[in-house]
C-alpha cells in the first residue's frame, strides 16, 4: 500500500508527523505538504502563476501552495503508484459544515476528482484540556485507517475522521460511524469601530443527535462517509 500524505497546517505540523507515524505501519508513504499553515483555505488552487516545490528527501516534498496543489503535484509526479491519500491530522476539528472551508478536506476532495480514495483526519480541540497527545492520536488513527482502507471504495466519496479531545487519563474512545451534521455555524461577531471579529464559541454550535458533531463532542471518534459526486 502506498499513501500520499498532506495537510493544511504545514510541513512542520505535529499532526502530520503523527499521521506519518501511523501510516508507515500500514505501507509506504510520500509526504507532499504546504510550506506553511493554510487552515481554512478550502479548495483554493494555484493556477495563475508558478509556485516552488522543495525536495527534502526522496519521499518528502514541500509545496509553496495549497493542500489541493499538494495533491495535484503528488498525482502528477507519480499518481499511478498512489493507492490512498491521507490528509491531517488537522490541529482542530473538521466537523459538519467545517468541511466546506477545510483545507484538510479539500486535499482529499481533489484526489477523489482524480479517482483516488482518501481519508481526512482531524483532532477536535476542547477548551480547558491540555495540548494534544500526538502519540496517542497516532495510536488511535492507525486502526481506523486500517479498517477504512480494507473496505471497498465508493467513487465520489471520501472518509472524514474526527478524534475527540479527552483528558489524559481517559480510556481510549470508541469509533462511531455517523452522518455529517448540516447545521450552520453560529453567527456572532464583535464589532468595534467598523472592525468585525468572529466571536462565536465552536463548542456551542448547533448539533443534530447522532451526527459527527454530536459524536465527537461526546468523546467518540466520529467517522463519516462524505458524498461529493
Amino acid at each position: 500500500m502506498r499513501f500520499l500524505l498532506t495537510n493544511d497546517d504545514g510541513i512542520e505540523a505535529a499532526g502530520l508527523a503523527a499521521l506519518s507515524s501511523a501510516a508507515r505501519e500500514l505501507g509506504e508513504t510520500v509526504t507532499i505538504a504546504p510550506a506553511g499553515a493554510l487552515s481554512g483555505c478550502s479548495h483554493r488552487v494555484s493556477t495563475d502563476g508558478p509556485f516552488e516545490v522543495e525536495t527534502r528527501s526522496a519521499n518528502v516534498h514541500v509545496v509553496h501552495g495549497t493542500p489541493a496543489d499538494c495533491v495535484r503535484v503528488g498525482l502528477y509526479r507519480d499518481g499511478a503508484s498512489v493507492d490512498w491519500i491521507l490528509s491531517g491530522i488537522n490541529h482542530g476539528g473538521n466537523l459538519g459544515v467545517d468541511l466546506i472551508h477545510s483545507g484538510t478536506a479539500a486535499a482529499i476532495r481533489e484526489g477523489v476528482f482524480y479517482g483516488k480514495p482518501g481519508i481526512a483526519l482531524s483532532h477536535y480541540r476542547k477548551r480547558g484540556l491540555p495540548e494534544f497527545d500526538w502519540a496517542r492520536a497516532a495510536r488511535w488513527v492507525g486502526p481506523v485507517i486500517r479498517d477504512l482502507i480494507s473496505r471497498p471504495w465508493q467513487p465520489g466519496t471520501f472518509w472524514n475522521v474526527n478524534l475527540p479531545h479527552l483528558p489524559s487519563d481517559a480510556a481510549d474512545p470508541t469509533v462511531c460511524f455517523c452522518p455529517v451534521d448540516r447545521s450552520p455555524l453560529p453567527l456572532e461577531y464583535r464589532v468595534e469601530e467598523g472592525v468585525w471579529t468572529y466571536s462565536a464559541t465552536y463548542q456551542q454550535r448547533q448539533r443534530m443527535a447522532g451526527s459527527d458533531v454530536d459524536t465527537c463532542f461526546r468523546g467518540q471518534i466520529a467517522v463519516s462517509l462524505v458524498q461529493i459526486a
